[in-house]
């Protein structure tokens, strides 16, 4: 109640239309996950809703259309930067469209856990997100029942998959591609490759990408140096590649593993970037104010979460308009860690 002892008035979609300074019919694209909607704009709205606590009656609106309207998100991880994005974006669109998520953690690769977890998220309704970036993750993709609304978060695709196939996916290809180009660019003979697990056997986009820039260069091709996701798998290759003088240039496949790798280069005394060059990938918060700040290609894996929703909503709803297997494109963030390599090598 406010001050006079009136019940105030629920917040509506014009109010929230008003408060962020746009059409009524725009709120409704972002409460409906419509991609088409500029992020700004989207940032806009979002806060108005919020600021305004706008929600809309989930309750009714699944009488309504006789719709769970419920999405449960299959993962392997919950904390990794790129997880996290994803599920932070798949929430923020979901709970805009009043839509409740709910989170299946995929404990194990073993048919039965990845079964198991896949049945529960079934049998709780609505529609499915699986991130895929892993093989406990491609297995429950694989495995959800035919006919169910399901879209798959997937490493980039070796080649556009067919409309069959709802998945969503960043540009790994052209991100490893462009930071091996850069590091190329300043004089290095070769750029060495740290990578993160790939979700299959084959070899990952971030592989291809990088392998792709070193043979329009004419560069030499060294073995990529297979690590995990984190820091300490970055910090034991890097002690590795550290012995060997030739080595000045190092991508890692995950900001993570570069945090690994710069702590590697401090201890073995290579000067970061006056010995070694090393560049990252994803952007993650803690990327810029490293010491140096690392040089690293931004991926939106928010927007990627926000794309996701968008594709299973129009599944759900039906009436909502499907975007294709949305891509988000990688950008460049140059900073400390990247420089010529020294001279003489």
């Amino acid at each position: 109640m406010n001050v006079t002892g009136h019940t105030r008035r629920p917040a509506s979609i014009r109010d929230v239309a008003t408060a962020a300074g746009v059409s009524y019919q725009t709120v409704s694209r972002v409460i409906n996950g419509h991609p088409s909607v500029r992020p700004a704009t989207r940032e806009r709205v979002l806060a108005a809703i919020e600021e305004l606590g706008f929600r809309r009656n989930a309750t009714a609106l699944a009488l309504a259309s006789g719709r769970t309207r419920t999405v449960t998100v299959l993962t392997a991880n919950t904390t990794h930067y790129g997880y996290a994005s994803i599920l932070q974006g798949i929430e923020e669109s979901a709970r805009a469209a009043s839509y409740a998520v709910g989170i299946g953690v995929l404990e194990s690769a073993e048919d039965a856990a990845v079964a198991a977890e896949v049945q529960r998220a079934t049998d709780a309704g609505g529609g499915i997100v699986v991130i895929a970036y892993d093989p406990a993750g491609v297995r429950a993709l694989d495995a959800v029942p035919a006919g169910l609304p399901v879209v798959g978060v997937v490493e980039t695709p070796a080649s556009p998959p067919g409309g069959e196939s709802p998945w969503v996916w960043t540009d790994d290809r052209e991100a490893a591609y462009q930071a091996t180009r850069h590091l190329l660019s300043l004089g290095h003979k070769t750029v060495h490759y740290v990578a993160i697990p790939s979700s299959t056997r084959r070899t990952s986009a971030r592989t291809s990408g990088w392998r792709q820039a070193l043979k329009e260069a004419g560069a030499p091709e060294p073995r990529p140096v297979q690590s995990s996701w984190g820091p300490a798998g970055g910090h034991a290759a890097a002690l590795k590649l550290a012995r060997d003088p030739s080595v000045t240039a190092i991508l890692c496949g995950n900001d993570d593993l570069a945090l690994g790798v710069l702590r590697a280069l401090h201890e073995t005394g290579r000067a970061v970037p006056g010995e070694v060059s090393v560049a990252g990938f994803d952007d993650a918060p803690h990327s810029a104010f490293l010491t140096p700040s690392l040089t690293t290609v931004r991926l939106d894996f928010t927007g990627l979460g926000r794309a996701a929703f968008a594709l299973l909503h129009g599944a759900l709803e039906e009436s909502a308009p499907v975007a294709p297997h949305p891509v988000s494109v990688p950008e460049l963030v140059v900073r400390e860690s990247s420089g010529r390599p020294p001279s003489g090598t």
